[in-house]
């Protein structure tokens, strides 16, 4: 009888992952899983649903007991390594890659994939052992000048490398129709991005006047015709339509490139109402397992890549607008007494560090018991409406608005009214069914009105296109 109802949990687990549904699928895995624990295929199939959650700890867990059980199993080696990946553990994502191939020799799937990984780690290595702080940055050994634009090309050009209205309209519509912006005038738009990017602190102050409407987006995940949809919803950023993106523009959709380039063109138009927060997606390792890496190498190169990644570290990490409103990608800190001046201190030059405010900043989510916990995603911290209301009280602040996690409506409030997850990919990776949300403050009362929007069609190039691990859309 119990083999019978685990049989039918999952069963349902694998309906439910079919539809999308990965909470609903991970429940119905648990609960089969309860009945018969030694179950390494469901095993496997929670370890998979735990990472399209980015649930990478929990992920980890369901791998490593499978492996304790059946040390044979080739999917649980390789869930582990896109969990490792994922976590910066190169290394041991190498391990279990190698370990496929000894039980699978012939696949060639396998094969691929270690040598993809050998070649990340072997570069990590060798960028280590030459690291110094005399390294010179990317951005300074490009030489724009020397690239050659051919007559046949009829995009959008930059002037002398200045960024107009003209020439972001023009980039907009260019992309929509699956058009690519030469190369030279994308580094010439990198490198101003960079430069502007670079004038701004870690923690940024947005005065927003009384009359004036801010909109804060969330996540948009390379979902490039979602994003433009929002600008025709709420209009066109201006000075008197500021606009901030709160993190993770990259990665999953495949116009991951053409989402980047026109947030950072408005950005450079409107330096000073026009923001942008650093994501947990904008960073090196979740750009090689969630598509950005290949997909920039693929219409670009390598050399363009670097060059994001260094945009990428000099991203501000959060903003505070009208003194009220803290703006972060992910969350709160492991522990109590983090100021805002704390967070201005923060020397974010760099790749995404494994602990710490930064990262926590990054990866760290809300939950509904008081107090902290570990984090389902194997880093930062699961963090309490105490947590929320201690900070808010420490610093003077009203209300926290972050990102990083999908929302059936797009939005959802938490912990009393003071947190808010604002999440601006409808319809995540083609296959959620969930709404797109952005939240619009006014200068005058900072109070927020939300609106929420459907997804609307797109090419068709599947999401994760140009991943390492294309299943894991």
């Amino acid at each position: 009888m119990a083999n019978a109802e685990a049989l039918s949990f999952k069963d349902e687990g694998n309906e439910h992952f079919k539809a999308a549904k990965y909470n609903k699928a991970i429940d119905s895995y648990g609960k089969c899983i309860e009945l018969d624990p030694e179950n390494v295929a469901v095993l496997c199939n929670r370890a998979f649903a735990h990472l399209k959650t980015e649930a990478f700890g929990f992920a980890l867990e369901d791998a490593n007991a499978a492996i304790d059980l059946d040390p044979t199993f080739v999917k649980a080696y390789y869930r582990r390594a896109t969990a490792y990946l994922a976590l910066g553990k190169n290394e041991d994502a190498l391990k279990d890659l190698k370990r496929v191939c000894t039980i699978v020799p012939k696949d060639k799937d396998a094969k691929a994939k270690l040598a993809a990984c050998e070649k990340d780690v072997m570069k990590m290595r060798f960028a280590k052992a030459i690291q110094s702080a005399e390294t010179v940055p990317i951005s300074e050994t490009i030489k724009v000048d020397d690239i050659v634009v051919p007559d046949t090309y009829n995009g959008p050009r930059l002037d002398e490398g200045k960024v107009t209205k003209e020439f972001v309209l023009d980039l907009m519509e260019h992309l929509k129709e699956q058009k690519s912006l030469h190369k030279k005038y994308a580094l010439q738009l990198m490198l101003a991005a960079r430069q502007t990017f670079g004038t701004f602190p870690s923690l940024v102050d947005v005065e927003v006047p009384p009359e004036t409407t801010i909109t804060v987006c969330g996540d948009v995940h390379g979902q490039y015709y979602d994003l433009l949809n929002i600008f025709k919803i709420n209009g066109l950023p201006s000075e008197d339509n500021p606009y901030l993106f709160n993190g993770d523009f990259v990665d999953r959709g495949s116009f991951s490139l053409e989402c980047i380039l026109l947030l950072m063109a408005w950005k450079v138009l409107l330096p000073n109402h026009f923001f942008m927060s650093r994501g947990n997606h904008e960073g090196r390792n979740l750009n090689k397992v969630y598509g950005f890496e290949g997909e920039v190498k693929a219409k670009l190169d390598e050399k363009c890549f670097q060059l994001f990644s260094e945009i990428f570290d000099w991203l501000p990490l959060c903003h505070v607008i009208n003194k009220k409103v803290f703006c972060v990608h992910g969350g709160l800190f492991s522990r109590d007494g983090v100021t805002l001046e704390d967070i201005r201190k923060i020397d974010r030059n760099r790749d995404i560090p494994d602990d710490g405010l930064m990262c926590e900043m990054l990866w760290s989510d809300p939950s509904p018991i008081r107090g902290r916990h570990p984090n389902k995603r194997g880093v930062g911290v699961a963090f309490g409406p105490d947590v929320t209301e201690e900070f808010l009280k420490t610093n003077g602040l009203e209300l926290i608005i972050r990102s990083h996690e999908v929302k059936d409506e797009g939005y959802e409030i938490d912990h009393g009214g003071k947190l808010i997850t604002v999440f601006s990919a409808p319809n995540y990776c083609d296959q959620i069914g969930n709404k797109g949300a952005f939240i619009r403050l006014k200068g005058s009362d900072m109070k927020p009105q939300f609106t929420s929007f459907d997804s609307v069609p797109h090419p068709a190039v599947k999401p994760m296109q140009y991943s390492m691990f294309p299943g894991m859309s």
